[in-house]
Formats: structure tokens, sequence, C-alpha cells
């Protein structure tokens, strides 16, 4: 009783999870990301001694959505290229990203971006990701996305929507990503003004 006691209190903390049929195993401890950095996943993996893998769900050409479009200061009837990835970190699946960028930039890269890293190739390419604004929310995992991440009923995503901009800046890619949410976390690094508090 002790012992079956300590599990729930492990379970309670996340330390411990159960998987119906198989046991209890150790947690696996969530990927802190720095919100809005322009870091790719394949660099956030890196920093934290992990390896960074991708799967292609889909490429090509698209009429990108109204956010697409101001995000990427497209005008009207201008295509988009998309790139949408499920990302692997040690071979279990972290998230799907969907990154849309404009086709001229696509076509001027020459490194593999199904499998590699889409910022490298950027920056091979002469633009280096530099700055960018995101924003975080909560939503039910859904049937496609729960096959492509494994998930079970009722999955929670965390759904990050990122525009990157280059040194002269010129936007590069409108990123939705959704991150499984107990396998990820997010931070924040937060300054106050140099003038002081406002009276």
């Amino acid at each position: 009783m002790t012992a079956r006691q300590a599990v729930h209190v492990l379970v309670a903390e996340g330390l411990v999870e159960r998987k119906r049929g198989a046991g209890t195993f150790v947690a696996a401890r969530r990927v802190p990301r720095l919100l809005g950095s322009p870091l790719s996943f394949t660099e956030s993996m890196r920093a934290r001694g992990m390896v960074a893998a991708s799967r292609l769900i889909r490429r090509g050409q698209i009429e990108p959505s109204a956010d697409e479009r101001d995000a990427l200061a497209l005008s009207a009837g201008t295509k988009a290229y998309l790139l949408e990835r499920l990302r692997l970190a040690d071979g279990t699946a972290m998230a799907i990203e969907r990154a849309v960028m404009p086709v001229w930039l696509v076509m001027s890269l020459t490194d593999d971006i199904e499998s590699g890293s889409l910022h490298s190739a950027f920056e091979h390419a002469g633009h280096y990701p530099t700055k960018a604004m995101a924003e975080v929310t909560a939503r039910s995992a859904r049937k496609r996305d729960r096959d492509l991440l494994q998930l079970p009923a009722g999955g929670v995503l965390l759904e990050e929507k990122r525009t990157i901009w280059d040194q002269h800046d010129q936007p590069m890619e409108r990123t939705v990503t959704s991150y499984v949410a107990d396998r990820y976390s997010f931070e924040a690094m937060l300054f106050r003004g140099q003038d002081g508090p406002r009276e």
C-alpha cells in the first residue's frame, strides 16, 4: 500500500507516467523553449544534448492564408511555399511544424530542407534569422495530431505561432508549431525598461 501511494505521488508530480497495459515508467523531462527565440528546433535540441530529426509530411506551393500573407508581407495573389514536418528529438515525436515562406526565398536555398535544419539553409543563403515574434495558445489535439504524435484521446497541444525576420528585417517564415504539452515547456525572459517605473 505504501509503495502504491508513493507511485501516486510521483505520478501527480509528473516524475513517472503510467501506460495502460505496459506499466509505470520514468517520465521524460519536458524540453524548455525560450518563447519567441529565433533558434531553430535543431539548434534547441542540440543545445540540450538531444538529436533532432524530421519526417516530411507535406511540401510545395500553396495559396497562403490572410494571416500568412500579412506576416510575410506578400501581395494578394502571390503564392507561398509550405514545408510541414514532424519534428522528433531522440526518436520521440515532439511537434508538428508548419512553416510557410516566400517562394523566392525557398528557391534560393541549396541545402536539404526536408530533413535538415531550415535555419541553417537560410544562413547558407545569406539570410540570418535575427528577430522573432511569437504567441502561444493551448488546444486539444485533433485526430490527425494524435496519429502523428502518438497521443491518446484527450491529448493537449501548445501551439506557437511565430514570425521570423532576417538581418535586413525581411520576413522569412510564418510558422505554426504544435508541441505535445507534456513534452514541452515555454520560458520567457523579461526586461524592465531603463527609464524605471512611470509615475
